[in-house]
């Protein structure tokens, strides 16, 4: 063998595409005359398509694997170059390869917005986006539909196309439905998939590609978002309460909330301060009532307490301290000149239950030896007579 024929067996083609972006759908591997010479070594990847086109017309294709380009593992591009007895190297043909795995971040979203009829807000502009799963399914249809010329078709190029599609697939999908925007919203997890359906009708046959899956969010016009917010506040309020709420507490909220925002207004009338002095007196009304012990405030019914004694110094060492029952609760302690003067009020009767230090338990006040005393009857009045005292003569008048 001499040395040139040595060199032409040493120069083997290899045939392969290294891709680690991810974003790239179609590739054409770059050959100078798009020369291939016999014996070409072919090297698919996972993931990967290698299709040969002869003249715009698509020929063999390969899955993952290596190969050694033949007129036996070539039988299509041997009929349309008309090889009967092998080739001849070199060859020409052009060889694409494709990515068949699922592009996963493709984003979309409506450019202009959905009108939809809904029963409650009549005529609401809704917008819709999310992220779209999509990957090559007919490869014969892409090459034709998207590649046609270009050396490389990248995502992007793809996410331009889809979103026109999902647009117009959305908008056709909303009014099937006939559902409101608020139901929109609450179903837009079912309703992706419903959705991906359309999609799917527009791109495999036109484009060659399939969608897997779908996500969707729809979003509302913020007015109607506010209309939906004082509808729920309005509902808080006409229902009269909420769960784990304390309705008064709420109430008062809304008093102080009214009054904050009439005194922050600097243009006031004579009638907006007649407003704000009566809320004011609402509130503190209402304040009274959920307050127990605050002035003017209404008590529940339960045994009175003794009358409150003026102050008084502290109680001498050794004098005794009664507590006294008052309707379950304990009052005091009072020593025996208050014990005195509810005795003498009638706040404390005999059966009144009181203790103090040493006692071994509660006790009727009236067997209690210290207190004994004070229950006794007072004495009765002297009698009266029945004959009024003399009157006095007058006195001599003065000559």
């Amino acid at each position: 063998m001499g040395l040139l024929d040595k060199l032409k067996g040493e120069l083997v083609d290899i045939i392969e595409w290294i891709d680690d972006s991810r974003s790239t759908l179609a590739w054409r591997f770059p050959r100078y005359h798009n020369e291939i010479k016999n014996g070409a070594q072919l090297i698919v990847r996972e993931g990967q398509k290698a299709v040969f086109v002869y003249r715009g017309a698509l020929a063999d294709q390969f899955e993952p694997g290596h190969y050694e380009l033949k007129s036996e593992n070539l039988p299509i591009l041997s009929t349309l170059q008309g090889w009967k007895h092998g080739f001849d190297s070199p060859f020409r043909s052009e060889v694409y390869f494709i990515n068949t795995r699922p592009v996963t971040d493709l984003r979309w979203g409506t450019p202009q917005p959905v009108t939809v009829r809904d029963p409650d807000f009549k005529m609401v502009q809704v917008r819709a986006n999310g992220l779209c799963v999509v990957k090559i399914a007919d490869v014969e249809i892409f090459l034709k539909e998207v590649i046609g010329t270009d050396s490389a078709v990248e995502a992007d190029e793809i996410a331009e196309l889809l979103r026109r599609v999902i647009s117009m697939a959305f908008s056709d999908m909303v009014l099937e439905t006939g559902l409101g925007a608020i139901d929109l919203q609450g179903q837009q997890v079912s309703l992706s998939g419903k959705l991906a359906e359309f999609v799917q009708e527009r791109v495999d046959d036109e484009f060659g590609l399939e969608i897997p899956e779908m996500t969707m969010n729809i979003s509302l016009p913020d007015e109607i978002t506010q209309a939906m917010t004082r509808g729920v506040a309005k509902g808080v309020e006409a229902s009269g309460f909420v769960e784990n709420v304390d309705l008064n507490k709420y109430q008062q909220a809304q008093v102080a909330d009214s009054m904050l925002a009439a005194a922050q207004n600097e243009g006031g009338s004579v009638m907006g301060d007649m407003m704000q002095m009566g809320m004011g007196a609402m509130m503190a009304g209402q304040m009274a009532q959920s307050m127990p012990g605050m002035a003017g405030a209404p008590q529940q019914q339960q045994a009175a307490p003794p009358p409150a004694a003026a102050p008084a110094p502290p109680p001498l060492p050794g004098q005794t301290m009664y507590h006294v029952d008052h309707g379950g609760q304990s009052g005091g302690p009072y020593n025996m000149g208050q014990m005195q003067q509810g005795i003498q009020g009638g706040q404390v009767t005999g059966q009144t239950l009181v203790w103090a230090q040493g006692m071994a338990g509660w006790a009727p006040a009236q067997t209690v030896p210290e207190l004994q005393a004070m229950f006794a009857a007072p004495p009765p009045m002297p009698p009266t007579s029945a004959t009024p005292p003399p009157v006095p003569p007058p006195a001599p008048a003065a000559e």
